[in-house]
């Protein structure tokens, strides 16, 4: 009986997300917003709650962020993000200061602890990897010019995550300074030790997994990459950290073929990935707070659009792909709910939870229509302040100078080069 209302309750969802997925490409339209209403009806106080697929859902989520970052690590070698990371820290600076920063005010004005702040800083300063390769992957943006300069702001905090979240724990435990520094060695250790075989023996691995069967492909890749997911979380490091490496290793036919074998699954699993963050969402928890919410919300989600527009200005991309940088970083997700998560279960700040989750969720739902409409919104600004009789925005792109002008007019209207 109990397996019955699993199979009936899980083949709902399946069949509930491929009609949403039709209803979003009809609208040419991101899914993901629709999968996370879906999923705030059917959850924790909504219209019906589910109950016997639950477990499976979750792990279902949990796969689905590996893969979302194993095909975008598929996309670059690690010379790539060698020479991105190189090049883009900076950007990594500025996106700290103009996001966490955030974070921390809103909740020293809300009378909260120190430790509150740092925690709220985590949750404001990190975009959701997730949500935007989705959000990439859904509007033909992954050869982007400025695709490189987005994934390297997304890379560094991923990184910066092997090093912040053993910092939280340790606060939120109250643990002495040597245990948390001996967590926090472990965890900077691990993430710079699988980077290292990225880059240097990414070929072997190549080799290693290489196969012109795709059923032994698949199996080979999909078991490396949840093994150094699962080793990467038990060392406290992010999962999604060591899949994108994993991702980075692989390269050439290798990389084309496992694209091609896990696209449908990235697809199935990121889709009950988003139900499942709203599943897990009270609808009531999130009219009490979310007025403050939707205010942080504004601020950040203007402050990540400048940390896109100046990192892509900084690389030279011509101003439409600084707006589509800067609105594709405003989406956050899995690792603002997981940080939250942490001082929700220490206990620290009865508010941080609900707070949270009405901050990603209405970042989550914003971050695909920003995505889309940054650029042609800023397009529009900039054409209706032209003075009459004033260049077209065609012939003499405002705020361009003449080796943007060529960059924007190599690209497609999708923007690849």
């Amino acid at each position: 009986m109990h397996s019955a209302v699993f199979l009936i309750e899980f083949g709902a969802i399946i069949l509930g997300l491929g009609l949403l997925g039709r209803v979003a490409g009809r609208l040419k339209f991101s899914p993901i917003p629709l999968y996370l209403l879906a999923g705030l009806a059917f959850g924790t106080g909504g219209l019906l709650p589910m109950g016997a697929s639950e477990e499976f859902v979750a792990i279902g989520a949990e796969i689905g962020v590996i893969l979302l970052l194993l095909m975008l690590g598929l996309e670059y070698t690690a010379t790539d993000l060698v020479s991105n990371l190189k090049t883009q820290y900076p950007a990594g600076l500025v996106d700290f200061g103009l996001n966490a920063v955030p974070g921390a005010a809103a909740a020293l004005l809300m009378g909260w602890s120190p430790v509150a702040a740092v925690v709220l800083a985590g949750v404001t300063w990190i975009s959701s990897s997730g949500v935007i390769a989705k959000v990439m992957g859904d509007l033909g943006r992954v050869g982007n010019r400025e695709t490189p300069v987005i994934l390297s702001i997304l890379v560094l905090e991923d990184l910066a995550m092997a090093v912040y979240l053993p910092i939280i724990t340790a606060l939120l435990a109250g643990v002495s300074l040597a245990a948390g520094s001996a967590t926090l060695a472990i965890a900077l250790g691990v993430a710079g030790a699988v980077l290292f075989i990225a880059v240097r023996y990414g070929r072997h691995i190549s080799r290693f997994v290489s196969s012109d069967d795709p059923e032994k492909l698949l199996l080979v890749v999909l078991g490396l990459t949840l093994l150094v997911a699962g080793i990467a979380q038990q060392l406290q490091v992010s999962a999604a950290v060591g899949a994108f490496l994993v991702g980075i290793a692989l390269s050439g036919e290798v990389a084309e073929g496992t694209h091609t074998l896990l696209s449908p699954l990235r697809d199935l699993f990121a889709a009950v990935f988003f139900v499942f963050f709203g599943l897990h969402t009270d609808p009531a928890s999130i009219p009490p707070v979310l007025l403050p919410a939707l205010a942080l919300a504004v601020i950040t989600a203007g402050t990540k659009i400048a940390t896109g527009y100046w990192a892509a200005k900084r690389a030279g991309i011509g101003v439409k792909g600084r707006w589509r940088a800067g609105g594709t970083l405003v989406a956050r997700g899995e690792f603002s709910i997981v940080i939250a998560g942490l001082a929700v279960t220490s206990g620290i700040e009865p508010a941080m939870g609900p707070l949270a989750t009405a901050y990603v969720l209405i970042l989550v739902v914003i971050g695909p229509l920003t995505a889309r409409f940054t650029e042609p919104v800023a397009a529009w600004v900039g054409s209706s302040r032209t003075p009459a009789g004033a260049a077209t925005p065609a012939a003499v792109p405002s705020g361009q100078g003449p080796s943007e002008d060529l960059q924007d007019q190599a690209q497609d209207p999708a923007g690849r080069a």
